[in-house]
């Protein structure tokens, strides 16, 4: 788990506490799951337009470095319906998915996966517009781990 909390967009938080709340406890590789939900419980949830633009949320689209082997792949972070590995398109509730979240341009990811730990670093996030959380101010929005540490977020009031 990382030690400051994430930041996640109010219709994220909501969507995963609602995929959480119905997942079957029965179902293979708990543990993330688990932290997932820890992090939601101290995350720092804003309003989508509050979220700043190099936030990883769902629907953005990253580029990882693994510092291992020095790969950079592209990745988008879907809910698990809209999951498609080959198409680059992974799950909020995977293990990568989970260790995404909430994290920043230029942070290290380091987070337990099915093969081993992995340390990834966050090269570049970007949002498409038909993301809630990286909707204009104004507009209308829908309903193991540890990072480098990043400025801190501005206040809001």
């Amino acid at each position: 788990m990382r030690q400051n909390p994430i930041l996640v967009s109010e219709s994220d938080a909501d969507r995963l506490r609602a995929l959480l709340g119905a997942r079957d406890d029965s179902a293979h590789d708990q543990a993330h799951l688990h932290e997932l939900e820890a992090e939601l419980e101290r995350a720092i949830v804003r309003l989508a337009d509050e979220v700043p633009p190099d936030v990883i949320t769902m629907q953005a689209c990253v580029r990882v470095r693994d510092l291992a082997t020095g790969n950079e792949e592209d990745y988008t972070l879907v809910l698990p319906a809209e999951a498609d590995i080959a198409a680059r398109r992974i799950s909020v509730l995977a293990p990568l998915g989970t260790a995404l979240l909430g994290y920043r341009e230029g942070d290290e990811v380091e987070w337990r996966m099915p093969g081993g730990l992995r340390r990834l670093r966050i090269l570049k996030v970007t949002r498409e517009l038909s993301d809630p959380a990286a909707a204009a101010p104004g507009e209308p929005h829908g309903a193991g781990r540890s990072s480098t540490p990043r400025a801190p977020l501005p206040a809001v009031s």
